[in-house]
């Protein structure tokens, strides 16, 4: 039996389609929250109705600048309200929102803005704006609620609606354009991974610009009329569970990482969660394992990237086998391919890949030709069981060379993590001298760990040729803006030992 799992059609687009009017068709209808900002000793919220009245008066104040159909916008927002509202009110108004990271520099955001030339940026004070030549707006809700609102732009479903940033753990981050039927893709999502209702309060620890917390924590939530939460900017994850029982949150989205931290603090009861989302990084079976164990409740990864968002999951209703990332997503049509393009037999490693035809998959990135053929390949090493489960094996330029066999990453770092005092590690290949590599274990701890005690946890999982040979310390592991980790980068960091 070949690894190949073809459950299309998705739902088709009609003619004339918008993304925005979509995710907020039932808005008008709706006398409750649709977002609340949680702030330590406030809240901020918005009800579906003030959320549809300033994505309509903030289309036609973009509008009267003079803008039209197709032109770019460059998002410059932390997490506040503004920023989803500038999002939903821009493609409302058939504009294209740029969503970035807040956390960026001058330098960097000077760069992504050459990559895709803004006819505007809107920017909330305090953060860096790049050196280009558009004109800069700041947010103005006062002023947006009192416009009349402006008509909903409908067109091609192909045409473009927004675009984010890869996260760049290899190069330059590549600037990715996504259809407007991005959207359809992800009603697949709402039962088969997040298990989520209209009744829902849905909390997501991470930024808003990151495409998991503006997918799943904003976009899902209002599709279905649920409530979304978000942590104010610079919440600790320790703050969290107190903010979760206050807001009465019923599902956690998060990075495997903030769930790590949650376990590690005084984590109390959580009366109203049902379970927890994962997503970002592959999430440890160990981690999955203890979260069950403290709070009674699962954790449901789902795996995914910039130019498809999420394609198989595991979910309330069919939670994934232990140590597999669960089942592909109904609508999807997915396998694991050798190097000649042909799907590997189920039991056999590959590389992950996604139809062309997904509505889900990005319609480019910016300078480069659409993607073609039948299969866009993922980069993601994994395997298909024989039920169709899917196990992560990690990036495919990643796998570790042990022996002449191939070690997923992941299985390696696995067997670090009850280890009391490491908070995070990265298994990598590095060179202690040219034409000899060998695999070593980069951790992050607030001070070194006994090396007998790191080559003891290694023996007791790990058959003799995964083990590490050599163990370091940083005070802190290289990181993207949303938080993954950077193999690629430790080998300029790596040590030989005196």
């Amino acid at each position: 039996m070949l690894s190949e799992i073809d459950t299309r059609p998705f739902a088709t687009a009609p003619k004339a389609f918008n993304l925005a009017g979509h995710v907020l068709a039932r808005a008008a209808t709706l006398d409750k929250p649709a977002l609340t900002i949680l702030h330590p000793d406030h809240d901020e919220t918005l009800t579906y109705a003030e959320l549809l009245r300033l994505t309509q008066g903030c289309a036609s104040a973009l509008l009267t600048l003079g803008l039209t159909p197709g032109d770019r916008i460059l998002l410059r927002f932390g997490n506040t309200l503004a920023f989803p509202i500038l999002y939903l009110g821009a493609i409302w108004a058939g504009l294209v929102p740029v969503p970035t990271s807040a956390a960026l520099t001058q330098g960097e955001i000077t760069k992504l803005a050459a990559l895709v030339a803004p006819n505007l940026i809107a920017a909330e004070p305090g953060i860096s704006l790049p050196d280009h030549p558009a004109r800069v707006i700041s947010p103005d809700l006062s002023a947006w609620a009192t416009l009349p609102p402006a008509d909903l732009h409908e067109g091609d479903p192909n045409r473009e609606a927004y675009i984010v940033f890869t996260s760049g753990t290899s190069g330059t981050p590549m600037a990715v354009s996504h259809a407007h039927r991005a959207i359809l893709a992800r009603q697949a999502m709402h039962q088969h991974w997040e298990g989520l209702t209209e009744q829902d309060r849905l909390l997501h620890a991470g930024a808003l610009n990151w495409t998991y917390t503006l997918g799943t924590g904003l976009l899902d939530p209002w599709t279905l009329g649920a409530t979304a939460l978000i942590p104010a900017a610079g919440t600790p994850p320790a703050a969290l569970p107190a903010l979760m029982a206050r807001a009465g949150a019923t599902i956690l989205a998060a990075a495997p990482g903030v769930y790590r931290q949650l376990l590690r603090a005084d984590l109390p009861p959580l009366p109203h969660l049902r379970h927890g989302l994962s997503a970002g990084e592959s999430l440890p079976q160990a981690l999955r394992a203890e979260w069950r164990s403290r709070t009674g409740t699962d954790l449901h990864e789902a795996l995914g990237m910039s130019e498809c968002s999420t394609y198989l999951s595991g979910s309330p209703s069919r939670p994934a086998p232990e140590g597999t990332a669960g089942y592909p997503q109904p609508g999807r049509h997915i396998a694991i391919l050798d190097d000649t393009g042909q799907p590997v037999p189920r039991g056999e490693p590959g590389e992950l890949a996604v139809s062309t035809a997904d509505p889900g998959l990005m319609r480019r990135y910016l300078g480069h030709p659409p993607p073609h053929g039948a299969w866009f390949r993922t980069g993601d090493a994994a395997v298909m069981a024989e039920d169709g489960a899917i196990t992560h094996l990690g990036r495919k330029d990643d796998l570790l060379n042990a022996g002449g066999f191939r070690v997923s990453p992941s299985e390696i770092e696995a067997a670090f993590h009850d280890l009391p005092g490491l908070s995070a590690c990265v298994a990598t290949q590095v060179e202690p001298s040219p034409g000899t590599t060998i695999i070593a274990l980069f951790y992050e701890a607030p001070c070194a760990i006994d090396e007998a005690l790191l080559r003891q946890c290694a023996e007791k999982a790990l058959a003799r040729w995964k083990q590490p040979r050599h163990y370091q310390r940083l005070a802190t592991l290289p990181r993207t803006a949303t938080g993954k980790l950077i193999r690629k980068a430790l080998a300029t960091q790596y040590r030989r030992p005196e």
